[in-house]
C-alpha cells in the first residue's frame, strides 16, 4: 500500500488514522493535512503522525485519502492538479461526490476509488461501501478494501447506487441516534430516572443490533419474537404504524438520497 496521506484530519479523518495504526501500519507511513495550528499539533502528539502541506503529500504519498468536506472540494483539486503524480491513488470519503469529478480535476488516467463510510469508523465499526471510477482496477479496490477492513466492514457496490447507500448507511447512525433519543425520553415521560432510561435504552440497542449482526434470523421474525398476542409490544407497535413511523422512515431516507444527489450535481456544474 505504500504511504498513505490522509487529506483532512476531522473526525472520519483522525478515524481512519486511528485504525490504521490499530491494524498494524507504522507511523511512519502515514500523513496527514490539517489547515488548523492546534489540531494538527494534537494529532501529532497523539499518534506520532507528520502533518504535512498538500505538496508534499502528493509527494511522499502513493495513496491519497480524500476527507475533506464536500463544500471544500475545489480548492484541494485545484492545488494538487499540476502536481499529482498519475501514478497516485485517489480514494474519495466526500459524500456525494462522484469519481467523474476527481477524474475530470486530476491528471489523465488517475484511478480513483469512492467510498461511503460513516461515523462508526470512530469505534472500529464502520459501514464502508466501495465504488471504482473508470480507470481503477481490481487490485485498487482490494487495496481500498484491505484498508477500510481496518476500521469496520466493506462492501463494493456500483457507483450508481453511492447515493442510496449515503442515505442509508452514510446517514443512517444519526436515525438510530435519534429513535434512541426519542426512547430515553420516554422513560423519562414513565418516571425513569435519565441514567436508568439511558443505560436500558443504549443496552437494549447493543444487544439488537448484535442478534442481527449474527444472524439469529430475519428483522420481522426478531420482532415477531418479542410481540406476544395481546401483549405490550403489539400495543406499542400499533401506535408506531398509526403514527406513520415506517412512512417516516422511507421518506427520510428518499430526502437524504435526494440531498445526496444534488451535492453531486452541484459540483458538477
Amino acid at each position: 500500500m505504500g504511504t498513505i496521506a490522509v487529506l483532512g484530519a476531522g473526525k472520519i479523518g483522525e478515524a481512519l488514522l486511528s485504525g490504521l495504526l490499530n491494524g498494524g501500519r507504522s507511523a511512519e507511513d502515514l500523513l496527514f493535512t490539517e489547515r488548523h495550528p492546534e489540531r494538527a499539533a494534537e494529532l501529532e502528539s497523539r499518534y506520532g503522525i507528520t502533518n504535512v502541506t498538500l505538496e508534499e503529500a502528493a509527494a511522499r504519498a502513493e495513496l491519497l485519502v480524500f476527507a475533506v468536506k464536500p463544500q471544500d472540494i475545489d480548492p484541494v483539486l485545484a492545488e494538487l492538479a499540476p502536481i499529482l503524480r498519475p501514478s497516485s491513488l485517489v480514494v474519495s470519503l466526500c459524500a456525494g461526490l462522484p469519481t467523474s469529478l476527481f477524474e475530470r480535476r486530476l491528471p489523465a488516467n488517475t484511478p480513483v476509488v469512492r467510498v461511503m463510510p460513516n461515523t462508526p469508523m470512530l469505534v472500529g465499526e464502520a459501514m464502508s461501501a466501495v465504488s471504482p471510477g473508470s480507470h481503477a482496477t481490481r487490485e485498487h479496490v482490494r487495496i481500498v478494501t484491505e484498508l477500510l477492513s481496518c476500521v469496520g466492514k466493506v462492501v463494493e457496490v456500483p457507483e450508481s447506487q453511492q447515493d442510496a447507500v449515503t442515505a442509508l448507511s452514510g446517514s443512517g447512525p444519526a436515525y438510530f441516534f435519534y429513535l434512541v433519543e426519542a426512547m430515553i425520553d420516554a422513560g423519562i415521560l414513565l418516571g425513569l430516572p435519565r441514567a436508568v432510561a439511558e443505560k436500558l435504552i443504549v443496552q437494549s440497542a447493543v444487544g439488537a443490533a448484535k442478534m442481527l449482526d449474527e444472524g439469529t434470523g430475519h428483522p420481522v421474525l426478531l420482532r415477531e419474537a418479542v410481540t406476544s398476542p395481546a401483549g405490550t409490544t403489539i400495543n406499542a407497535i400499533r401506535e408506531l404504524e398509526n403514527h406513520g413511523v415506517r412512512a417516516a422512515l422511507l421518506a427520510a431516507i428518499e430526502a437524504a438520497r435526494d440531498r445526496s444527489v444534488e451535492l453531486g450535481r452541484a459540483q458538477q456544474d
